[in-house]
């Protein structure tokens, strides 16, 4: 046997992986389509600094000093009002189900003391399970104290710029006061491991019968679809509990995170979110020819999902398509319903403009698995 290297038996190697990439386009696709995927949402959608964050205003006092400290919250950049409230428990309400991140309090008679200089109170509530939403806009809050007011204290009023500022802001950051970021990461990451272990699983454990040669005793059977899928999305539904135990048995015991809703309610959201990974798993095992296939579209699935879920980055630091995206996601709602569930005590009312969006992403991965597990049994 020839013992040298062979410029001839080298290009015949060559050649043969360039034809056999070719022939496998799944392949070609993800080696082009992933890097493009990473360059699109690390250079266009990704951003910790986010901006323009819902703000809602109760305000028992409209005076032109109060309407001037909001103007100049919204120029600021970080601060968008989107919605005037009328009671206490309707701005607890916003907070609860993350309609809005701040809640900005204008106390009676704000002006009548403002002007007599007993430093009125304002008071910034802010949605604070996740630190990185809200770090700067606080920060940015600060730099309001000698500039909100620099055109109204004027004449005899302006022995009031001086410091400290005539009034006082004080931020109560809700639901994670001392900002831990624990707090935030760990509840996720029952919803990202949920996702890739349940898509990852459940198309290989198909794929897996098919390279095998068990398919087609199973498609001999009389088993009907419905049947196969259930059969065996159940198993792995009862691993995922098993998953999440563990969690949130370190969540408590190892990071000190707070459970303040019912687990019982989370065990019942689970059931869907895991059915709708499940699905997307069923089927992504009827559209792969092999497990380096069916790895390869969880992948593809998973990173958007992590990216453009909130789990990474702020949700509302991205650009309005990748928000839309992102909305399509299960995890998306699921980190919102779990966070809101262990850290704000959310009950079933409060998440559930989470749910429908979770249980229309199940049925129509539900009815795509059925559609192609026809396909295969014709």
């Amino acid at each position: 046997m020839d013992r040298y290297f062979s410029i001839a038996r080298f290009m015949a190697v060559l050649v043969k992986e360039f034809v056999q990439m070719r022939r496998d386009r799944l392949t070609f696709a993800m080696m082009v389509g992933i890097p493009i995927i990473q360059l699109i949402l690390f250079g266009f959608a990704i951003n910790s600094d986010p901006k323009a964050l819902p703000t809602a205003i109760l305000a028992s006092d409209n005076s032109i000093f109060a309407r001037s400290f909001v103007r100049a919250m919204e120029n600021s950049g970080y601060f968008r009002v989107t919605r005037q409230l009328g009671s206490e428990d309707e701005a607890d309400q916003a907070l609860a189900r993350g309609e809005v991140q701040f809640v900005l309090t204008i106390p009676e008679n704000f002006a009548r003391k403002l002007v007599r200089g007993e430093r009125p109170v304002l008071l910034l509530e802010a949605d604070a399970t996740d630190p990185a939403a809200t770090s700067n806009a606080l920060a940015a809050l600060l730099s309001l104290n000698q500039t909100a007011f620099a055109r109204d204290l004027t004449g005899g009023l302006a022995q009031l710029q001086n410091a400290p500022p005539p009034y006082e802001v004080r931020v109560h950051r809700r639901y994670n006061p001392e900002g831990v970021t624990q707090y935030n990461i760990v509840p996720g990451l029952i919803g990202v491991i949920l996702t890739m272990t349940m898509v990852m699983m459940t198309s290989l454990a198909m794929t897996r019968e098919r390279e095998r040669g068990t398919m087609e005793h199973l498609l001999a059977t009389p088993v009907r679809p419905i049947e196969v899928m259930t059969g065996k999305i159940i198993p792995y539904i009862i691993v995922g509990y098993v998953q999440v135990t563990i969690i949130l048995l370190a969540a408590k015991l190892l990071f000190g995170v707070p459970i303040v809703g019912s687990l019982l309610l989370l065990s019942a959201v689970l059931v869907l979110f895991m059915a709708a990974n499940l699905a997307v798993g069923f089927t992504f095992s009827t559209l792969a020819k092999n497990q380096m296939q069916a790895m390869q579209m969880t992948f593809f699935f998973f990173l958007p999902s992590m990216l453009l879920s909130g789990f990474m980055f702020p949700f509302r630091g991205m650009p309005q398509w990748a928000q839309w995206l992102g909305e399509v996601l299960p995890l998306t709602h699921f980190l919102r319903v779990v966070r809101g569930i262990l850290l704000k005590g959310n009950a079933a009312g409060e998440i559930a403009p989470q749910l429908w969006p979770i249980a229309a992403f199940l049925m129509v991965a539900a009815a795509i698995a059925l559609w192609r597990y026809r396909e295969t049994v014709d």
